[in-house]
């Protein structure tokens, strides 16, 4: 049994051989590290787009807010979401801008409307004005 061991051993790294050369594993591990940069992100804007504008809800009960607005070529936008209470949503890359907002109840009643003007990323906090 050592015999055919060894035999083995010895004539095992005849059959092993290289799968890919030098060249190739350094064009994987550039595909890698350009794989590993998508999970960082993109931190910079650009001088046209809000990157994330968040909106949290601290009202006892689920809202919609709504946003109205024009881009720089006069298309309109309009978004919505609807918040749990105590949840947070935001919306990704919209145009800098002026904007309606209106924020909805439940039972379809207005809380609040206005105009905000977005030129950064924001958190807008919805609470019960005291």
């Amino acid at each position: 049994m050592k015999k055919y061991f060894l035999i083995l051993l010895t004539a095992f790294p005849l059959f092993l051989f290289s799968q890919s050369d030098f060249e190739k594993t350094i064009q994987a591990g550039g595909a890698l590290i350009n794989g590993l940069s998508f999970f960082k992100g993109n931190k910079t804007s650009d001088a046209k787009t809000v990157i994330m504008l968040c909106v949290k809800n601290k009202l006892p009960e689920k809202i919609t807010f709504k946003i109205t607005g024009k881009d720089k070529d006069d298309n309109e936008i309009k978004k919505d979401l609807v918040i749990q209470n105590d949840g947070k949503e935001c919306f990704l890359e919209i145009p800098k801008g002026v904007y309606t907002y209106e924020v909805i109840l439940s039972n379809k009643d207005t809380f609040k409307k206005g105009e905000y003007k977005f030129d950064d990323d924001v958190t807008i906090t919805i609470k019960k004005e005291e």
